[in-house]
């Protein structure tokens, strides 16, 4: 049975999203991630809850190299991540992540992330992953609006 709904006449604002294209082309900014010998588990690859803590060094990085967020007046809180695991990481190899904002929201936007190894000269994706990220008043304790200068940062930056 198929129902239709009549009463939702007013069409949903969207929000800005960069342009997925599946490759490491659509993504604007990467970055080198050094592995400790305590990343590595008994069997000899990183330790899956490892890679969170490599989203957020490569997500500290974007924010201060890319997009020169302005901490004192803005906090970020992280309201949810998510990982997709592709390929282990074994200690003999070398690691970077590519980072972007993939939406911006009113008060919220995306983070997608990236992870490869270095093999022979050519990148193998080992994860993937995205956190949704919140503005945050640390005087209000609250969640507010993204400030228009972060924002512009952002779309700029990602040509959204």
């Amino acid at each position: 049975m198929i129902f239709k709904t009549f009463w939702r006449t007013k069409t949903k604002q969207t929000d800005k999203k960069s342009v997925t294209l599946g490759t490491l082309d659509s993504f604007k900014y990467k970055t080198q991630i050094e592995t400790r010998f305590a990343d590595f588990d008994m069997l000899g690859h990183v330790n899956n809850a490892v890679y969170f803590t490599y989203l957020e060094i490569a997500r500290t990085k974007y924010w201060n190299n890319a997009i020169s967020w302005n901490w004192k007046e803005t906090g970020v809180v992280i309201a949810q991540a998510s990982m997709d695991y592709i390929s282990p990481i074994f200690i003999e190899d070398k690691v970077s992540i590519y980072v972007r904002t993939s939406r911006i929201g009113n008060t919220s936007f995306d983070l997608e992330y990236t992870i490869v190894k270095h093999i022979h000269g050519k990148e193998e994706i080992c994860t993937k992953g995205k956190t949704i990220c919140v503005s945050f008043s640390h005087s209000s304790k609250k969640a507010i609006p993204i400030p228009e200068s972060e924002k512009a940062k952002m779309v700029a930056f990602e040509q959204l």
